[in-house]
């Protein structure tokens, strides 16, 4: 009965993640609000429409991708000032994160509408968690430019004194982790995790040059993200004796 009444109240974006492998990841909360739902923005119809099938949601969808993001937004913005309910989801993952959303959920609290967002599925936290190095505090750089700025970016985020986690793709993952390397040292640690949450997943961990030579037999797939841990400071101890 909440989540019905929760629907039938003012309309508003509501941004729901959905599992990045295992759909068992999926939360009752997001099936009951997508089924509820007067309208969903899916990153691509065809991968959410099987996760729809699954789930026995008939709710009705509209394309809003990474593509059409941009021109797309009056005709999204003018749907939920109609009153109505209207979710987001992406491929996999939480709307907005290296994903289609920001853009969304900007524009619709500038022109009023409530904006949601349900905690759930991203890959960012779990592979911090699992590799090991400090997760107290961390930087989320997403994907590094391919090109232009890629080297200003690196020279920035080596200098952290936090954990930086970072997402790759599998055919640049051997030339991240060298580069890596150039940036931050040979000795920092770090580790690679992929496939997060689905059946070949995996954790690879040591220092950035130990995981250099690991990536040198294999062929890495699926979704890599890099987690590398913090530069530490050395403070200067002080001579207590020399002072005067």
């Amino acid at each position: 009965m909440a989540c019905l009444y929760y629907l039938c109240a003012m309309g508003k974006l509501i941004l729901v993640p959905t599992p990045i492998g295992n759909l068992g990841d999926m939360t009752f909360r997001a099936v009951e609000l997508l089924k509820t739902a007067d309208l969903i923005l899916a990153e691509d119809t065809r991968n959410t429409g099987r996760l729809l099938k699954h789930f026995e949601i008939d709710t009705k969808m509209r394309s809003y991708h990474a593509h059409n993001e941009h021109r797309s937004l009056e005709g999204s913005l003018e749907v939920i000032r109609q009153n109505s309910n209207t979710c987001l989801v992406s491929d996999a993952g939480t709307p907005g994160i290296s994903d289609p959303g920001f853009l969304l959920a900007r524009e619709c609290i500038a022109d009023g509408i409530e904006v949601e967002c349900l905690p759930g599925p991203t890959a960012l936290i779990p592979a911090l968690v699992q590799s090991g190095l400090p997760c107290d505090r961390f930087y989320f750089e997403g994907f590094l430019p391919q090109k232009k700025g890629r080297q200003t970016r690196l020279e920035y985020i080596s200098k952290l004194d936090q954990t930086v986690v970072l997402y790759e793709s599998p055919h640049r993952i051997a030339k991240a982790i060298g580069q890596l390397m150039d940036h931050f040292g040979p000795d920092r640690p770090a580790a690679i995790v992929r496939e997060i949450s689905k059946l070949h997943e995996e954790s690879m961990r040591g220092t950035l040059s130990e995981l250099n030579e690991q990536l040198e037999d294999r062929k890495l797939k699926g979704e890599i993200v890099v987690v590398v841990g913090p530069l530490i400071i050395k403070k200067k101890k002080v001579d207590y004796s020399e002072m005067p």
